[in-house]
């Protein structure tokens, strides 16, 4: 699949995209610093959220939109929203400087308002976010706009997983890249479960990327020989800068190492076939082969007293020395000489 022209999978380097999502902490300003140094640091995409307080939830004090546990805990839902939104009238400047940065980027929109201000703005790409994964009626909408769908799995049963494909694919979309992703924040590497990478390839004939959450690289560098072809984790600029995901946002130095780390492992993973890197020839001379031990006269009968399968490895190969031996020389040789096939009779 292709994202902005550039190929995603296919002996392409894992794709990195950088979520800025309530990184920008109501700055404008320092929603473009994090654009600019995702581009610096690596990244391939830089992605944003798309929606408001309202799409998301009632202004309501009643008990069910308040958050009990976890990283947001003490938040009325309507007021997580209202902080961590990235405002409407942000959206064609961030484009804009996107593009002057050469950074790909799009979006995650929330409802159908969301669908069609990222479609006016020429977004190359939609984000179905985990916690969306089960409203179908918005992934209709956005397959119907034929790009390509990127859609996350944390908390997704198989049925809630097939059914969004089905509905992506049966409304138009051709190009799906499904994430797996485990939605807790900070997630641990240990629940991981990466391979679920190399379950959806083989099972639904997709692309397939890793959201990832952890505080660290390894699941991504796990996902990468499971055959992930992108990589996505929420970036901040710096740590300093608090706000609601700040607590699971890597920085500039660790998007970078990200970048470094996921495109060595993949250049590693090489073809898998049998044909030897050109870098191992220098070192052939170095596996055994067959010398002669004795110095000995043409016509002489050679045996295993005669010769040995030592290095270096211009001689026969070891594997011919049941042919050489009780056979005659054409010609003199010396200790040290390499046995060959001209030698003998």
């Amino acid at each position: 699949m292709f994202i902005d022209g550039k190929q995603i999978g296919k002996g392409s380097e894992p794709y990195i995209i950088a979520e800025l999502s309530a990184n920008h902490c109501g700055s404008i300003e320092l929603a473009k610093k994090t654009i600019k140094s995702a581009k610096k640091n690596g990244a391939d995409a830089i992605k944003i959220q798309t929606y408001t307080a309202n799409s998301m939830t009632l202004d309501c004090d009643k008990d069910d939109f308040l958050i009990k546990e976890g990283t947001w805990k003490g938040y009325k839902l309507f007021d997580l929203y209202q902080e961590a939104s990235t405002p409407y009238e942000w959206h064609k400047e961030l484009f804009d400087f996107a593009k002057e940065q050469e950074i790909t980027i799009f979006s995650t929109p929330f409802d159908e308002e969301a669908v069609d201000l990222l479609n006016d703005l020429d977004a190359p790409a939609f984000k179905i976010a985990s916690f969306e994964i089960i409203d179908l009626p918005l992934i209709k909408y956005v397959a119907k706009k034929n790009k390509p769908i990127l859609i996350s799995t944390g908390m997704a049963t198989k049925e809630e997983i097939e059914d969004a494909l089905s509905t992506a694919n049966k409304y138009g979309c051709g190009d799906i890249l499904l994430f797996h992703c485990v939605s807790d924040y900070p997630a641990s590497t240990e629940e991981s479960n990466i391979n679920m990478i190399k379950t959806f390839k083989e099972k639904y004939n997709v692309e397939v990327g890793l959201s990832d959450h952890t505080l660290n690289n390894t699941a991504a560098l796990a996902a990468v020989t499971l055959g992930a072809v992108a990589i996505e984790k929420h970036f901040i600029v710096s740590k300093d800068h608090k706000g609601p995901d700040s607590s699971f946002s890597i920085d500039p130095k660790q998007l970078r190492e990200l970048k470094l780390s996921t495109s060595e492992c993949w250049k590693s993973l090489g073809s898998g076939d049998f044909e030897r890197p050109a870098s191992e020839s220098k070192n052939m001379v170095f596996r055994r082969s067959l010398y002669f031990v004795d110095d000995m006269k043409s016509g002489d009968v050679i045996t295993k007293n005669h010769i040995k399968r030592l290095r270096p490895g211009y001689g026969l190969s070891p594997k011919f020395i049941d042919q050489i031996v009780n056979r005659k020389l054409k010609k003199s040789v010396e200790r040290g000489d390499r046995v060959t096939w001209e030698c003998i009779e």
